[in-house]
């Protein structure tokens, strides 16, 4: 089993809802284990500022897909619940993203692993600390806590609420 941290985003419709419904779809999953899920948090938009804030959580998998397969459940999940791709960082329904899959460093044109933004977006640093503050990232080795340290747009992140499953 290899340990995979997903992020989670919607801004669309009844986010939460959203969200819920994403986690119970990768708990359903093939050799797949839903461990845990962060908190909920309310963030205002990246790239785009002319959209819905999003909804943002980070789901802890111990999984036996492949790095393509787990891409590809992913996307199927999306497709589910109505992810539409119209413009990059636009409003969606569900957003699913491989953060992290065990030490692994992947860089092909549609799956970079690490995720490439990780560590400049605070809305995916807070979770994942919130899960594992011990966390090290493939590839720069740096600790999640330490990122904590960094100066970044903390206000654009408001925590929403625990998770409940």
């Amino acid at each position: 089993m290899t340990r995979a941290f997903v992020g989670l985003g919607s801004n669309l419709g009844e986010r939460e809802r959203f969200i819920r419904q994403a986690v119970e779809e990768m708990a359903r999953m093939p050799r797949t284990q839903l461990v845990r899920v962060s908190s909920l948090y309310d963030t205002e938009p990246v790239g785009d500022q002319d959209q819905p804030s999003f909804l943002n959580a980070v789901a802890v998998l111990d999984t036996e897909l492949k790095p393509r397969e787990l891409l590809w459940n992913l996307q199927l999940i999306e497709k589910r619940l109505g992810r539409v791709r119209a413009r990059r960082w636009g409003p969606r329904t569900i957003d699913l993203d491989i953060l992290l899959y065990g030490e692994m460093v992947i860089e092909q044109e549609d799956l970079v692993i690490p995720h490439p933004e990780l560590e400049n977006r605070a809305f995916v640093i807070i979770p994942l600390y919130e899960l594992d503050p011990e966390l090290r990232l493939p590839g720069s080795g740096q600790m999640v806590k330490d990122l904590m340290k960094t100066p970044r747009k903390r206000g654009s992140v408001r925590y929403k609420g625990k998770f409940w499953f």
